[in-house]
């Protein structure tokens, strides 16, 4: 029985086709063959074809010997090589091949993204466009955004940039730069307690890994003036906009608007309901009215915020150029915040998204908000551009 050669696949590639690569067990690796009738008339044995090889690895994977293959066919005859042995993302993405991406995927509480070992060059090793088709969730790898590690800029230890599921780029994404951070760790073997200096789009951000692998982040000062946020809205507290209205197709909610290096939109209700019910919203409907409204000229992302204590809030996000997301790092800066500001909480509070929640610090002595909260390894993958 012949086995075609294959070459590494982005996971997506077997859901994109409608195949299953589920298992009760915990795979480390999985491959995925086809069944096909023999070409030979005299033949009544069915050939098994390599149709493709999805290359995964768990975050709890490190050890050799753990390794498990599962196949969606098999024979009792059949004898499967395993991939070659990869144990990080450094020793992965070493890998150097014409025309191929390797990546590895992460997650911060549901928030997805593709990261790109981009440290021996400024420019992006892919286009927007291409960004665009990667993050595809039904014909590409899926993903909320693809992060380029680069080389430091101004002093730096390493350049974030993002491409957006859209396209766009944003100035910076807090779950992201938990990735981020994560990603850097892996590449560089540093293992314990480790911090770096990142220059984004929205300035110098510090993350720091925790020993418990959270990692927290010192997400800056926020911007709370109008023009620099931006907002087109009147300031109606010093130069802010504080619980202000805006109607949106014909209802005036109460919004507050913070830049966390990227714009917000704070809304816990309207003019009519003042405690919000955000699992209630349609948030596909109403989204796109706050990120794309008149009064926000660099779009908005918008929180939905439901108040439980003082310390415990809720929220559901619409992002810029992302649409739905289970999280947002600055999203959730955002809502601290604003929830300050209008007086439903005090500085320190457990934010809730859809993907679990985050710890929000707005420090009083020196004005910085601090975000902790965990980023984990999905997979490793290779794709052709």
């Amino acid at each position: 029985m012949a086995i075609a050669a294959a070459k590494l696949l982005p996971a997506a590639a077997a859901v994109s086709k409608g195949r299953s690569l589920s298992s009760p067990c915990s795979v480390s690796y999985s491959t995925l063959y086809r069944l096909s009738s023999s070409s030979s008339s005299s033949s009544s044995s069915a050939a098994l074809q390599l149709d493709s090889l999805k290359f995964v690895v768990s975050s709890k994977f490190r050890n050799p010997s753990s390794l498990r293959i599962c196949s969606a066919a098999s024979s009792s005859s059949m004898s499967i090589q395993a991939p070659p042995e990869i144990t990080s993302a450094a020793s992965f993405l070493e890998r150097k091949e014409s025309g191929i991406l390797h990546f590895v995927k992460y997650q911060g509480l549901g928030n997805d993204f593709i990261l790109v070992d981009n440290r021996d060059s400024h420019e992006p090793r892919i286009t927007p466009e291409q960004a665009v088709k990667l993050c595809d969730r039904n014909f590409g790898i899926g993903a909320d955004g693809v992060i380029f590690a680069m080389p430091g800029i101004n002093g730096t230890d390493y350049t974030m940039r993002i491409f957006n599921s859209d396209g766009s780029e944003p100035e910076m994404c807090g779950n992201g730069i938990r990735c981020f951070a994560r990603f850097i760790a892996e590449l560089e073997n540093l293992q314990g307690k480790q911090s770096f200096t990142i220059h984004t789009g929205a300035g110098l951000i510090v993350p720091e890994i925790q020993e418990d692998g959270q990692v927290r982040v010192d997400m800056g000062e926020p911007i709370l003036k109008a023009s620099d946020v931006p907002t087109k809205l009147q300031p109606n507290k010093g130069q802010s906009v504080v619980k202000s209205k805006l109607e949106v197709d014909g209802v005036s909610w109460n919004v507050t608007c913070v830049s966390m290096g990227n714009p917000h939109c704070v809304t816990f209700g309207t003019e009519v309901s003042k405690n919000l019910q955000v699992d209630e919203l349609n948030l596909a409907e109403i989204g796109p009215k706050f990120e794309h409204h008149v009064m926000f000229p660099a779009r908005t992302n918008t929180e939905f915020v439901q108040v439980f204590s003082p310390t415990h809030l809720k929220m559901r996000v619409w992002e810029r150029g992302a649409g739905a997301t289970l999280a947002c790092g600055t999203g959730a800066c955002s809502v601290v915040v604003a929830a300050v500001l209008e007086g439903h909480a005090g500085r320190s509070c457990t934010v809730d998204l859809p993907g679990g929640p985050l710890e929000i610090e707005w420090k009083e002595e020196n004005n910085h908000i601090y975000m902790t909260g965990p980023a984990e390894v999905v997979f490793y993958g290779s794709v052709p551009l």
